[in-house]
């Protein structure tokens, strides 16, 4: 049978391409070499860690905030009652994902994709057989895998040195923990295991943590979690990941040059990345070129350069987020039906789901202030939000970065409790190319923390009320 889609990868950019392109006529297939749908994320990546983070979270407020508000108890950790929890939460999203693609009459074919040619994708099944599928378009949604620490053997047991993958499994808090990385995976996997009581250490080749995110931000943030309990070893490369009798030890010397130093713990979680997963689809006898990082190239409407064969997500360039990998499998789905799908990159929002949460849509200062760009800023902090005081979640401020001149408004960072969900409306007044006077003069409920982001957007305009 010919399709007129056939999509490789059932993570968010995979699935939610072929349900969009069924949804619009298509006669469409998905590849998928795991026995469950929905790629990393939904099985190994943002949900089960989002279940742990949450758990966690109330495990920390139970043991450490529940008092204050009057509420007596004293918490006992069941861990493996946790992790039921997040297998619990797996399992209902891959068995969403298999209900729409039968509801959209999609089909499967399970096996790993390889590309033959355009227009043919061979499905290499457990058993070795393989079966040839042809397809006008091929959409190629394989996602990422652990990219490991450049330069470093690293031999995961998914026990002791783990990554992400193994830090969703731990069968008992470890006493002691080494994060290498100190971007967004390594310490949100580090919370959940500080939180449920390990005294966690990052170490980070950048001399600062969240690389890439507002600098004012990131170093307001650090020092929050410093105050939970967080060590961090900054500006540190890793020369070695060792196994010991008895747990690990890393050694690692300062990036600017000095003496090297080894700490150990009872569990390493290397958290320095992924990169795309791209090494067994055929790629080079295809002819579908890659850049140096080993992604897929494609044009500006995610085409590669051999017609009808289309890349998506953690695959290309650009962020590795799983809300970017879907609205790009919806462009794709539309340009192939012959609609005009279109991703707006600058208004991609970003959310760290620690506690508190760490939310970014747009232009930090310092990418404006490299560009050149006359900026003005407004800031609110919680501390003087009425629904933050009552709720004890006064850590964190909200950032409005707004043109000089235009008074568009041109990068929100949010620091605070439930930052991941305030920042939307951040994102549609940036894709409607809104103002900050807009945001300011926009009527907010009271008492709620989203008010902080409209005093924000005064600070900006012109003077906030509340401070």
């Amino acid at each position: 049978m010919a399709y007129d889609v056939v999509v490789i990868g059932s993570g968010p950019g995979g699935y939610v391409c072929a349900i969009k392109a069924a949804q619009l006529g298509l006669k469409v297939a998905v590849v998928e070499k795991r026995e469950t749908f929905g790629g990393t994320c939904l099985n190994i990546g943002c949900i089960p860690s989002k279940a742990l983070l949450h758990a966690s979270e109330m495990f920390a407020e139970a043991g450490h905030s529940f008092d204050t508000l009057g509420v007596e108890v004293q918490p006992k950790l069941n861990l493996a009652k946790m992790l039921a929890h997040k297998d619990t939460t797996v399992a209902a999203n891959v068995a969403g994902v298999a209900f729409l693609f039968k509801k959209n009459k999609i089909d499967t074919f399970r096996g790993t994709g390889r590309i033959v040619a355009a227009g043919k994708v061979a499905v290499t099944g457990e058993d070795g057989k393989a079966e040839e599928i042809e397809a006008k378009n091929i959409v190629i949604a394989t996602g990422s895998e652990v990219a490991g620490i450049p330069g470093v053997k690293v031999d995961f047991d998914e026990k002791t040195i783990v990554s992400s993958t193994g830090a969703l499994e731990l069968p008992k808090v470890p006493e002691t923990m080494i994060v290498v990385g100190g971007g967004v995976i390594g310490l949100e996997l580090g919370s959940v295991w500080a939180r449920l009581g390990a005294k966690v250490t990052v170490v980070e080749f950048l001399d600062t943590i969240l690389g890439g995110m507002d600098g004012e931000v990131a170093k307001q943030f650090q020092r929050m979690l410093g105050k939970q309990g967080f060590v961090f070893k900054l500006g540190a490369k890793v020369t070695g990941v060792k196994k010991e009798k008895k747990g690990v030890t890393v050694t690692f010397e300062p990036v600017k040059g000095g003496n090297a130093e080894t700490i150990e713990a009872d569990v390493v979680l290397v958290a320095t990345g992924r990169r795309a997963y791209a090494d067994e689809l055929g790629l080079k006898e295809a002819g579908v070129a890659t850049d140096e990082r080993g992604r897929v190239k494609t044009d500006a409407h995610l085409a590669t350069n051999v017609p009808g064969i289309w890349a998506i997500g953690d695959v290309v360039a650009g962020p590795m987020l799983a809300h970017k990998a879907e609205d790009e499998g919806v462009a794709v789905a539309e340009r192939i039906a012959g609609q005009a799908g279109h991703v707006n990159y600058d208004v991609i929002p970003s959310v760290v789901y620690t506690s508190p949460e760490v939310a970014s849509v747009g232009k930090t200062e310092e990418e404006l202030k490299k560009a050149g760009i006359d900026y003005k800023v407004g800031k609110f902090p919680f501390t003087a939000n009425g629904r933050a005081r009552a709720m004890l979640h006064t850590d964190g401020f909200v950032k409005i970065l707004a043109d000089k001149k235009s008074d568009r408004v041109l990068g929100v960072h949010i620091v605070g409790f439930g930052a991941g969900e305030m920042i939307h409306e951040a994102a549609v007044l940036m894709e409607f190319g809104g103002s900050a006077e807009d945001l300011a003069r926009t009527c907010h409920a009271h008492p709620t923390m989203s008010e902080a982001v409209k005093e924000a957007a005064l600070a900006a305009f012109f003077k906030p009320i509340h401070i």
